[in-house]
């Protein structure tokens, strides 16, 4: 599928699109409301089950929340939206699905513990790259864009997502070795056939991110409205909340019609994320490179969890429903 021209507005700027290329992640101010914010985390509380004011009720240091609705991208945050088909070749590249976002916050709420503590990039053990539902291969369409969109303000130490670019080319490396299809926590197929979740945890993520250190980490910090657009093979994990001011993000995937190429005849026809890929692996062209597995989905653990979330966050509105009635 050819790329599309460059719109001749463009909302990535050329400082913006070199960003990317040396760094895998560009942010994108106020591309929403705080209006819009608002309105579309009104219940989080509720479904919660906690109180914003009392960190007595504030049960959990990190919550990621099921889903209820789907709400169009370009419609809630054209600009960001534009941002994405920039990186990415077009819209006509994008999967339908990766067009929508959800309702799916995470919540960063921090712990006494951890209240005006600072914890460095390689202490935290949070550490992974996003697509635990399926087996991961250098192309894969399923996870084509990581975006962090920021449902509240976060400050510097108040729990934003770190980010660590160093390591991009390090898991690159490791798929262009690996053909065959690793593990969402990217142990290969022949370690793991099952693709079962690993005892490990994410152990193979947080090494990778100490080898990092040098180069250094980022914290998504911002106001509300502010996008951030990641490479999906950035590594991250979630922060210490030094200053327990809730914290609410999402990080929607953006999926492909299409598995990314990095064989193509016409280099004008790669998108910037497979220019960033290449560079990270130092070369131009990924002449004759295929995978050699199937592109298995994977049911996570996660999505049990998240059905039983989702039932009693309908029974705590619905309570709400018959109070307020």
């Amino acid at each position: 599928m050819a790329a599309e021209p460059r719109p001749s507005s463009p909302v990535l700027s050329e400082a913006d699109i070199q960003h990317f290329l040396s760094h895998g992640w560009v942010k994108l101010p106020a591309c929403f409301t705080r209006e819009q914010a608002a309105a579309i985390t009104s219940s989080v509380w509720t479904r919660l089950g906690m109180s914003p004011t009392d960190k007595a009720t504030w049960a959990g240091e990190r919550i990621n929340m099921p889903w209820h609705q789907t709400f169009s991208v370009a419609a809630f945050a054209p600009k960001a939206w534009a941002g994405i088909c920039e990186l990415l070749g077009g819209a006509a590249r994008i999967s339908a699905g990766g067009s929508t976002w959800r309702d799916s916050f995470i919540v960063n709420l921090g712990t006494p513990a951890g209240e005006g503590k600072t914890v460095p990039g390689e202490k935290l053990f949070g550490w992974h790259v996003d697509g635990d539902f399926f087996v991961h291969y250098l192309d894969s369409p399923e996870q084509a864009l990581l975006v962090i969109p920021l449902f509240t303000d976060i400050g510097p130490a108040g729990g934003g997502t770190m980010l660590c670019p160093g390591a991009i080319k390090r898991v690159a490396r490791h798929l262009e070795m690996h053909p065959e299809g690793v593990s969402p926590r990217m142990t290969p197929r022949a370690l793991n056939p099952s693709m079962e979740q690993e005892k490990t945890r994410l152990s193979w993520f947080n090494e990778l991110a100490k080898e990092c250190k040098e180069e250094g980490f980022v914290e998504a910090t911002g106001e509300v409205g502010d996008v951030y657009l990641l490479h999906p093979l950035m590594l991250h994990s979630a922060s210490n909340n030094a200053l327990r001011v809730p914290r609410i993000i999402t990080n929607p995937p953006v999926s492909l019609r299409e598995p990314f190429c990095f064989d193509r005849e016409d280099e004008s026809q790669y998108s910037v994320v497979e220019r960033k890929t290449l560079r990270e692996l130092g070369k131009s062209r990924l002449e004759g490179w295929k995978i050699q597995g199937v592109r298995d989905r994977i049911v996570p653990e996660r999505v049990r969890v998240q059905e039983r979330m989702k039932r009693e966050e309908l029974e705590r509105m619905k309570g709400l429903q018959t109070a307020v009635a």
